[in-house]
């Protein structure tokens, strides 16, 4: 644990900005890569904004704000993510986390741990072919990740059991709860999740009942956000694309199978809050 002093993180969208904020906020050095510029800003931006709004609550200190604000660089180089431990977040899909696992084993000494952040995609396909596999693992975080307080640690077929007791013990320092599991499609949360939103969309492809009655009923039998408003709040891109990976690794059973009607807010281009309008109307 003691040898980690710097955290890469691939990826500057909702989870990444989120990764990298948590680790500059527990005193870690900071490296944040995206291939875009534009994305690298709207993080740097986001972040500034999490934290102001911490400040603006009394939960931290404008000092340990601006302390963690410096401890985050950010850029468009690959070549730039070497560190102790790189967290991949990049998009959910399986060979340009590959590629990128690659590049990143090339760049950093056998000893940099490698960990993905993906919702669903075995680890130990990300490892394969990729050098020195026993110190590639899961490190999957929850959105909003600087609020949320569980981290899977995921093992995969080659990880030594250095490396996960690492992770586990690091997911402590930075004031997380490690949960520790074994390789397996969608791992623990994702796959007993997953049905809270595909039943939630059969109901509605079945007309059974309108969206707004199947949130308001699961918000009053104790759930703090409804299957519809969640699935808008996470980004239907994202929650599909969890959905697909899923219904693909486990050779297409029928209880995963993604929704169309949510595949048609992704090609419509209605993701949610971040583009003003998904199953409900932001705008």
């Amino acid at each position: 644990m003691s040898s980690i002093k710097k955290i890469g993180v691939a990826g500057a969208g909702a989870m990444g900005l989120g990764i990298a904020q948590v680790f500059a906020q527990s005193g870690f050095n900071v490296v944040l890569f995206d291939l875009g510029q534009s994305q690298l800003d709207k993080a740097k931006d986001t972040i500034t904004k999490n934290l102001d709004f911490a400040v603006s609550k009394g939960k931290l200190k404008d000092a340990d704000k601006s302390a963690a604000l410096g401890r985050i660089s950010y850029t468009t180089n690959v070549n730039d993510l070497v560190a102790d431990l790189v967290i991949e977040a990049i998009v959910e899909k399986l060979e340009p986390k590959r590629e990128l696992f690659s590049k990143l084993a090339e760049i950093n000494s056998e000893t940099t741990i490698l960990a993905s952040n993906t919702s669903s995609i075995p680890i130990t396909r990300i490892a394969k072919d990729v050098k020195h596999p026993q110190r590639i693992a899961g490190m999957h975080f929850f959105n909003p990740a600087h609020l949320m307080k569980l981290v899977e640690i995921i093992s995969a077929v080659e990880t030594s059991k250095e490396v996960s007791e690492t992770l586990k013990q690091l997911t402590l320092t930075i004031g997380k709860v490690p949960v520790m599991c074994t390789d397996s499609p969608g791992f623990i949360v994702n796959r007993v999740a997953r049905h809270y939103y595909v039943e939630s969309l059969r109901l509605l492809e079945e007309g059974v009942a309108t969206m707004e009655n199947v949130d308001a009923l699961m918000e009053s039998a104790g759930f703090k956000m409804g299957p519809y408003k969640l699935m808008d709040m996470l980004g239907n891109d994202v929650n599909f694309a969890v959905t697909s990976s899923l219904f693909e690794s486990f050779h297409q059973d029928p209880k995963f199978r993604p929704s169309r009607i949510q595949q048609q807010k992704v090609e419509a281009g209605h993701l949610g809050k971040k583009t003003g309008k998904g199953f409900y109307n932001y705008s």
